[in-house]
């Protein structure tokens, strides 16, 4: 017996707004009965379901767990401008002169998360 991830939950102040974004970021699409003012937010894509929660306490402390973002078709650095366009705030620069390494971002609630390198970049190293 084993149980299954259903939802990563992610706690915010705003969720509708916050899943608006990551709906942007992942090509997913958010739950036709979430609007605006909602306590909650889904945002399905063909990998995951994340679930936004409202929740009054401030973020104060560096995130636990956090996501890690592959391009498909485009690089991973096409993929950090995409993000910073949609809102996305750069936390830190982790690219390496050989091509290797990540960028870590923060959402505009300022949750953590990393852009790594598609799969061609890496195919090619």
């Amino acid at each position: 017996m084993a149980s299954m991830i259903r939802h990563i939950t992610i706690d915010s102040a705003d969720p509708y707004a916050l899943a608006t974004f990551w709906a942007q970021a992942l090509d997913g699409s958010l739950g036709e009965d979430d609007f605006p003012g909602d306590p909650e937010a889904v945002v399905t894509t063909t990998t995951a379901t994340l679930l936004f929660v409202r929740v009054d306490d401030p973020k104060a402390v560096k995130n636990r767990v956090h996501l890690d973002l592959q391009p498909q078709d485009h690089t991973r650095d096409q993929e950090v401008e995409r993000l910073l366009s949609l809102g996305a705030t750069l936390q830190g620069d982790h690219r390496r002169p050989d091509g290797t390494g990540w960028v870590t971002l923060h959402d505009p609630e300022g949750n953590e998360f990393c852009v790594e390198r598609s799969a061609a970049e890496r195919a090619k190293s």
